[in-house]
């Protein structure tokens, strides 16, 4: 069997696939670092410079010991894994991501730990976990040419050589962490010959190495034990008891992966080394210590960085060591259970990838800070959407406006009474504590005096002997014991022979604790129990909210290839009903999160698991689900919004507890193999060359593991045999996928193997291409919801968008244009990169119109005063007017809110395309500020954009209105008289005051006889009077009361409409009237209310901005009725019939307005008052069969009516013939007398059909109407006043009436202060 062949056999069940070391080819000598040298001929091209003038050449102004110095594999066992390929130039780059670092004997020269990861194309990842220390350096040819290039430095810069500060604190070593560089003694106090230099007589050099294992799983502390103990074998002064080989043999191809739920023992060099694996039912293997990570960043802020990692943001760590790096990440992507996130995952970013931060895409990466840089200095592609995470200085930059999780401070107290079990301050920053293992329990810390257990567990710490806590000259002789085998076992002599038994004992505190087991194994257990404990805590969460997640999810399809197929046109889940089903302070944060990648995943994993074997988080997360199911039966407490701690955190940590305690497995010891003698002997400090013929073959199976796997593996060929008929071909389904899922998934982590130009210009346009996919997905998902076709097609009920899920979508689309406004910048300015272009738009357009003002040929564009058939002059619309109006806004503070708000505004004015097109259309700008790679420059995608945003305009939004309630908005008034019959002017006084969903403009005089004469289409005059007032955001409008004081000679005037604009939006109301206003003529009113709808706007104003809907809602069109005259001269007459169905249907909408979620109702007033609302309905039914025309008399109104029954009562009542009625009728009589009375003495002049609809407003919103009506009916003077024939005289149609309007009793109506102004009841 070939090496290749036997070292795959039984990959992926073995512990590690790949050993690996990483350090300097004395064949080939000191080379320059290519990738340094790419990432400044990347960063010249960001800045502007000239990329291949920037990277050529030495660089001699900086020392030698601080550049940077191409590393090599040396070598890696073995060859290759057929399951896990070796990629060499990743694995070097991400085991020495700043290539090789010298050091002299004067500089701090401790190893290093550190871990990183590849993520595969489909997802998967491999683990690397890196040793790295320094070795002297032998080859004279590489000391020679590190003396020559110092002295070249010297040359260049002779101010150098003065001992300004030491090598090591600004050498270019990545790996030496903040605090190790500020502990280092050489920092402090070093030689000034040696300082910052390097004189081969003199010194010694030394440059670094590395020791990688590659690994399937993140059995993070297993393999750092096993790294160090290799390492310790090769500098401790006697030689280890088996040569190397055998160890890294041992672990290559002996040691197994433990089995799920078992524990595994295997041996280093020195020590036992103990991993588990978790059971099938509990969370996933996380080996990364939340101990640390949580101190580093402290509850509060860890919090708010996994909700934005939950909203998948872009996130970006920021630290000197590339461990925390690691932790941090690893740490926050553990805590996602039962998601996974699905896009760019690069926890370390290797310098010659810098660029990658250009990506329009939501990322997790981690970048590496250079020792004494500013945050301020480091120059970022985009920051609208981005979490910056400063992992050493412990904070966090959150992006602007975004959703909170749910209980939030209920789950930051429940971690933090984890952590303070475990001795660990909740505060970022912090020095985390370690308790002795007797003194940490399971039990409830006392919320009254949590500072009490910490100060006490300190106090123990610091008390207690048995804790290993060593003095200087003892812990130097315990090292010397822990490296030496012969040592260790005259120990073991000396222990059977009495001699000096307590001197060694006391030495060797770390040894043996509590059972054999070590103080390390005690911390990893320690680590392992509290990782454990605080993962529970956030599953517990996801499991209480998405409890019934299973029951929203639409399947559909019959067939994975079906489904495959047609994944992007299917609706996999029911948000809308999801939602509702939610309590009220989890939906903002709910409505976000249930449209990102990883939920969609989630889903998509959930349906498939009907054709296919479930994902493993998605089995253990349905079986928690379907045991809280068991405990709980679906109890209202899982509905509601009060917080449920985790009830299971004990359990989780005894069941990892007893797996490394009584420990399942153990592998086979190291033992000598079958080597060549006389090759890689023994050299104190210098890690060998390896035998690679012993290294590259596994052995042969025949021990059980391996047997076990291989007859595993035959049954899986076989049962894949069998079903391969039956399902897809594996290439077609993967090609399915990777377009079903988003572009996050196809580059998950950048291609490190190949780093050209013309892979990154590659890379870059993938990024187009994937900008482009998600706008089109995003403005069909806004449509479709908005227009509810889909929906309704489903099922899913009225087709009707929530408030809720409409403010997700837009924030989705202003994170989207963001990140495309970002992608290819030259130069960044602000933290918005849409705003900073758009100011860039701004000044030069102000330039252009000054110079244009100047000139004497060209005035320029000048706004157009025309008239529309709307009698409302045409507002100006441009890019730099909507600038303007969002400038002048005080509330928005920032960038970033000043582009989102414009982008709201330009939606909801439907000029979002045409603004962007405009803004775009300066070509001479775009290049100035977009590389030729940027999105913006590419044009057939720039207009397929164009066309997806101008579809939009197909629907109304309200996004800037709705979101900017306090700001002040001009409005504009227009009233248009009925010249044919009323004067064009009226001498009175009159006023208006425009109420809207958000309040009212309280009352505004106009200016006596402003008349404004405009033409229309005909060049017909007209005259009209026109009035400007500002106030706050008065949101949709809904009435306007029109009057004016009667004074003057032409007092009376006939009012054709009120037209209302909001100058900023442009959004006019049209507020149909058609009645007089006046004492003697209609009805005598000086004042009416008037109901609005939003007018759509003309056919020449709307072109250019695409098609337009009919309106979701029917609004009162033209007049509800001119006077009762005037209707009967027309000859309306409506049935019986249509008039009932006019009351049914005017009932029904105001029962389906209660029904609504309570913020997306809209307005009551059109549906109680508008032209098919419940006053116009019981109208008509009044009407019917009254006497109202009388000849050479005045018209007599239904409120005529009211008034001569409430007369006739109060007389009755008077004469004492209303004793003998029961009870319950004499107050009701007593009621209606009051409300009448009520509004005859209003000081407001509403006129008599005015009263009437008051009189209906109030007995609906007092249920006083069905009371009312038998009153109206018994009363004698129905019968002067109606026809036989009347509705009104018909008991069985009044009965029906009344069984109609009692449905209104189940719901509380309001009524606007509009409506009931000045009625004291």
């Amino acid at each position: 069997m070939s090496g290749t062949n036997a070292a795959s056999g039984a990959a992926p069940c073995r512990f590690a696939h790949y050993f690996v070391i990483c350090g300097i080819d004395t064949e080939t000598g000191l080379e320059p670092d290519e990738l340094a040298a790419l990432y400044q001929w990347l960063e010249a091209d960001r800045q502007g410079r000239d990329p291949d003038t920037a990277a050529t050449g030495e660089n001699f102004e900086q020392s030698p010991l601080k550049r940077t110095f191409k590393s090599k594999v040396l070598a890696h066992y073995p060859e290759n894994v057929e399951w896990n390929p070796f990629d060499q130039d990743a694995v070097n780059m991400l085991c020495m991501p700043k290539g090789l670092s010298f050091r002299t004997q004067a500089d701090s020269r401790e190893p290093q730990f550190h871990s990183f990861l590849i993520t595969r194309e489909d997802g998967s990842r491999t683990y690397g976990f890196v040793h790295t220390f320094y070795e002297e350096v032998t080859s004279p040819q590489i000391c020679s040419a590190m003396q020559t290039l110092y002295q070249m430095h010297q040359a260049e810069n002779p101010s150098s050589a003065t001992p300004s500060s030491s090598s090591s604190s600004s050498s270019m070593d990545s790996l030496a962490s903040s605090l190790d560089e500020a502990d280092s003694p050489s920092s402090s106090s070093c030689r000034p010959a040696a300082c910052g230099g390097y004189d081969a007589s003199r010194d010694t050099l030394y440059v670094s190495k590395a020791l990688c294992l590659i690994t399937p799983m993140p059995f993070m502390h297993a393999c750092r034990r096993f790294l160090s103990q290799v390492h310790r074998a090769v500098t401790a002064s006697l030689p280890p008891p088996l040569p190397l080989e055998s160890y890294v043999h041992n672990i290559l191809y002996e040691v197994p992966l433990p089995p799920p739920g078992r524990s595994l023992k295997f041996h280093g060099v020195y020590e036992p080394i103990v991993c588990q694996r978790p059971g099938p039912g509990e969370l996933p293997l996380a080996d990364f210590p939340l101990g640390q990570t949580f101190p580093l960043l402290g509850v509060e802020n860890l919090v708010q960085l996994f909700n934005c990692t939950l909203l998948e943001m872009q996130i970006l760590l920021y630290s000197q060591d590339y461990q925390r790096l690691m932790t941090v990440a690893e740490g926050i992507t553990t805590l996602l259970f039962p998601f996974q996130w699905q896009h760019v995952y690069v926890p370390i970013l290797p310098a010659s990838l810098l660029h990658f931060l250009d990506a329009p895409v939501p990322y997790l990466m981690g970048l590496q800070s250079k020792e004494g840089t500013d945050r301020s200095k480091l120059e970022l592609p985009q920051e609208a959407n981005l979490c910056f995470v400063d992992i050493d200085n412990h904070c966090i930059e959150l992006p602007e406006d975004f959703p909170q999780f749910p209980n939030k401070p209920e789950l930051i107290q429940e971690l933090s009474e984890v952590l303070l079990r475990y001795g660990i301050s909740p505060v970022g920053g912090a020095p985390p504590t370690s308790v002795p293992t007797s003194t940490t329990t399971l039990g409830s810390v006392s919320t009254r005096h949590p500072g009490l257990k910490s100060q006490q567990a300190m106090r123990e710490l610091e008390d207690d002997g048995r804790n290993g806590n060593l003095g200087g000259e003892q812990l130097a002789v315990l090292e010397l014991l822990q490296g030496n085998a012969t040592l260790e076992r005259l120990q073991a002599l000396a222990k059977r022979t009495g001699v000096r038994v307590e001197a060694l004992r006391g030495v060797g505190g770390e040894g043996e604790a509590q059972g054999g087991r070590t103080a390390v194994d005690e911390e990893e257990l320690r680590n392992a129990k509290l990782n454990v404990q605080l993962r529970e805590v956030f599953a517990s969460r996801f499991t209480m909210m998405f409890a019934d997640y299973e029951a929203f999810v639409i399947q559909s399809a019959p067939d994975l290839e079906s489904w495959l197929t047609n994944r992007e046109q299917m609706h996999n889940f029911d948000k809308a009903s999801f939602l509702s089903d939610q309590p009220e302070p989890y939906l903002p944060f709910l409505s976000h999160f249930i449209e990102t990648q990883m939920f969609a995943t989630f889903i998509d994993n959930k349906i498939m698991s009907q054709w296919e074997e479930k994902e493993p988080l998605l089995r253990v997360f349905d079986g928690r689900i379907d045991k809280a199911r068991l405990y709980n039966v679906r109890a209202p407490s899982l509905r509601s919004s009060n917080y449920q701690r985790c009830t299971i955190l004990k359990e989780s940590a005894q069941a990892i507890e007893q797996r490394l305690l009584k420990i399942d497995h153990t592998a086979i010891h190291p033992h000598l193999l079958d080597m060549k003698i006389g090759q890689g002997k023994y050299e104190q400090g210098f890690f060998p060359k390896l035998q690679s013929d012993v290294l590259s073959v596994g052995p042969t199976n025949n021990n059980r593991w391996s047997n076990r796997t291989a007859t595993a593996q035959r049954r899986k060929d076989r049962h894949r045999q069998q079903t391969e008929h039956l399902t897809l071909d594996n290439d077609l389904k993967e090609k399915y996928m990777q377009e079903a899922r988003s572009l996050g998934k196809n580059l998950r982590q950048p291609k490190l193997s190949d780093l050209s130009p013309s892979v990154i210009a590659q890379t870059n346009w993938k990024f187009v291409e994937g900008l482009l996919k998600e706008c089109r997905m995003k403005t069909k998902r806004m449509l479709v919801e908005k227009m509810g076709r889909e929906a309704v097609e489903l099922g899913h009920g009225e087709a009707n968008i929530t408030g809720l899920e409409e403010n997700t979508l837009i924030a989705s689309l202003c994170d989207l244009l963001e990140r495309i406004w970002s992608h290819g910048l030259q130069v960044k300015q602000g933290k918005s990169a849409l705003w900073s272009h758009l100011l860039h738009y701004q000044a030069r357009e102000e330039t252009l119109e000054q110079q244009q003002a100047e000139s004497p040929v060209s005035n320029g564009p000048e706004r157009r005063k025309s008239e529309s058939s709307l009698g409302m002059p045409s507002l100006r619309e441009s890019v730099i007017q909507d600038m303007r109006h969002i400038q002048s806004m005080g509330e928005i503070k920032t960038d970033v809110g000043r582009a989102r708000a414009w982008i709201r505004l330009s939606l909801e004015k439907k000029l979002l395309s045409q603004h962007l097109k405009r803004l775009l259309s300066r070509q001479s700008l775009t290049k100035k500020l977009y590389k030729r790679y940027a999105f913006l420059r590419c044009e057939e995608e720039k207009e397929q954009f164009l066309f997806h945003l101008l579809s939009l305009n197909t629907v109304d939004y309200f996004c800037f209105t709705s979101v900017f309630t306090t700001i002040m908005i001009p409005y504009r008034a227009v009233i248009i008289p009925i010249k044919k019959l009323s004067n064009a002017m009226t001498t009175s006084n009159p006023w208006v005051c425009v109420s809207g969903e958000l309040g009212d403009s309280g009352v505004r005089q106009i200016t006596k006889n402003v008349l404004e004469m405009t033409f229309d289409s005909a060049f017909r005059p007209h005259t009209h009077i026109d009035a400007m007032f500002k106030c706050q955001n008065l949101g949709k409008l809904t009435t306007v009361q029109l009057g004016h004081d009667n004074s003057g000679l032409l007092a009376k005037w006939l009012v054709d409409c009120v037209m209302v604009r909001n100058e900023i939006t442009g959004h006019t109301y049209k507020f149909p009237c058609g009645r007089w206003l006046g004492k003697g003529v209609d009805d005598g009113s000086l004042e009416r209310v008037l109901i609005g709808e939003l007018a759509s706007p003309n056919a020449d104003e709307d072109c250019g901005r695409g098609c337009r809907t009919p309106d979701m809602q029917h609004s009162p069109g033209q007049t509800r009725r001119a006077s009762i005259t005037l209707m009967g001269g027309r000859g309306y007459k409506p049935t019986s019939a249509q008039i009932q169905e006019a009351i049914g249907e005017a009932v029904n909408s105001i029962c389906k307005h209660f029904h609504k979620p309570e913020k997306e109702r809209g307005s009551l007033t059109i549906l109680l008052c508008g032209e098919v609302g419940l006053v116009g309905a019981l109208e008509l039914f009044f009407h019917n069969g009254f006497k109202s025309a009388r000849l050479f008399q005045k018209t007599v109104f239904v409120w005529d009516f009211v008034e001569k029954a409430v007369a006739y009562m109060e007389s009755a009542d008077q004469m004492g013939d209303m004793q003998e009625t029961a009870e319950p009728l004499g107050l009701t009589c007593v009621s209606l007398c009051h409300y009448v009375s009520a509004i005859n003495s209003s000081p407001r002049n509403i006129g008599k059909d005015g009263k009437f609809q008051l009189l209906v407003c109030l007995g609906a919103r007092d249920r006083l109407l069905i009371q009312w009506l038998p009153l109206l009916v018994e009363c004698p003077v129905i019968q002067r006043m109606y026809e036989e024939s009347a509705l009104l005289r018909d008991r069985t149609t009044v009965n029906d009436l009344i069984a109609v309007l009692q449905t209104l009793h189940d719901f509380p109506i309001t009524l606007e202060a509009s409506l009931v102004k000045g009625i004291d009841l």
